[in-house]
Parts: structure tokens; C-alpha cells; sequence
């Protein structure tokens, strides 16, 4: 089943059950994997519908970030409700651990000694890991194993 297949089911459920929270965010999700693909001009692939998804959740944990450095807790726990919707569509996150094995033979790869080499190293391990870690998560054992 596709992704829109999979939020249109979902957008019924919830309109059913008047689940107004996840029926705005299901509307947002299908928006905005129906925008991208009008814009790629064809049905989207299994990672461009992972890199939408990824793009949305990115753009509400960054938003989490915003408001409370801004102290505006009263609108942090709205968005924590859309980042774990969002988070249901999403391939199973990868443990730091994971991560970090990825990350080790990535550098082995690629040839990487110190830090001067990061950018060949995210390069190389953002592809293998699209949709299954957070690139923060990623930034900073990349960091770490180069240090």
C-alpha cells in the first residue's frame, strides 16, 4: 500500500472517530506528499515519499526547538502530538548503536582519518540512513568517531 493510500485510510478513520488532531496532520502529510509529487510530475517513489515524511518531521522538532528557546511551552505539546503521528509513517528508527556501526564502516570506506574528512563521510552515510536516523544523531557520531 502507498503512502496516500495509507493516509487516505487514515484520514478516514479519523475524520470517524473526530480526531481533529490527527485528521489536520494526516490533511498535512497527504498535502504534502501530493505537492511534491506534482512537482516531481509522477507517482513518487518509497524514499521521495520517506524524504517527505522526514522533511515534515524535521520541520516540527525544529519548531519544538523554536518555541522553547522562545518560551512558548503552550504550543510544544500540540507539535509533540504531529511528531508522533508523523513518526507512524516512518520506517523504524535506527538505535544510536546502529548508527554508530554504520557510521564505522562508512569511515572505513571512504578512507576517512580525521575531521577534515566529515563531508566525505556525511556524504557517503546520509544515503544508507535517508528516513531510519536523525541527521543530528548522525552529525554528532560522525563527530565523535572523527575526533
Amino acid at each position: 500500500m502507498s503512502l496516500l493510500d495509507s493516509l487516505n485510510n487514515d484520514l478516514k478513520t479519523a475524520m470517524k472517530a473526530h480526531d481533529k488532531e490527527t485528521l489536520s496532520t494526516v490533511r498535512m502529510l497527504k498535502a504534502a506528499t501530493t505537492n511534491e509529487q506534482i512537482k516531481v510530475g509522477r507517482t513518487l517513489t518509497s524514499d521521495e515519499e520517506v524524504s517527505v515524511l522526514s522533511r515534515e518531521l524535521k520541520q516540527r522538532k525544529d519548531s519544538v526547538d523554536e518555541f522553547t528557546a522562545a518560551d512558548r511551552t503552550d504550543l510544544v505539546p500540540a507539535l509533540e502530538k504531529e511528531i508522533e503521528i508523523v513518526e507512524r509513517y516512518l520506517p523504524e528508527q535506527l538505535s544510536e548503536d546502529d548508527v554508530k556501526s554504520i557510521v564505522e564502516e562508512t569511515i572505513r570506506q571512504v578512507g576517512a582519518t580525521s575531521k577534515a574528512d566529515f563531508g566525505k563521510v556525511m556524504g557517503a552515510v546520509m544515503p544508507k540512513l535517508k528516513g531510519q536516523a536523525d541527521g543530528k544523531i548522525v552529525n554528532s557520531v560522525v563527530k565523535s568517531l572523527l575526533n
